[in-house]
């Protein structure tokens, strides 16, 4: 595999797990019939942002670069909360019990 075909592996890899995150949300959401946000979709954010910030990197994309190293800040930042707080997803709403 030559280098070109390795940084486009790695673009494809990167855009397949951001797209992935879109679906674990929906698949999740779906099975607790209500919108969530399961501590999986972050990882998948981190691991796409980081393959895809460095695809933009190699390709010194400027516009990507800056796009990507936002949302990789943020997804980081969610899962340090998430690693402090624990995996709390909103409370179940009160069924006055």
């Amino acid at each position: 595999m030559g280098r070109e075909s390795l940084w486009l592996a790695v673009g494809f890899v990167g855009q397949l797990a951001f797209t992935g995150r879109f679906v674990l949300q929906w698949l999740y959401s779906e099975y607790k019939k209500r919108s969530m946000i399961p501590v999986g979709f972050w990882y998948l954010s981190i691991i796409g942002s980081a393959l895809l910030l460095a695809y933009a990197i190699y390709r010194a994309d400027p516009v990507f670069i800056v796009g990507q190293s936002f949302g990789f800040i943020v997804y980081l930042r969610n899962l340090q909360l998430i690693a402090k707080h624990g995996d709390q997803q909103s409370p179940e709403p009160d069924k006055g019990n």
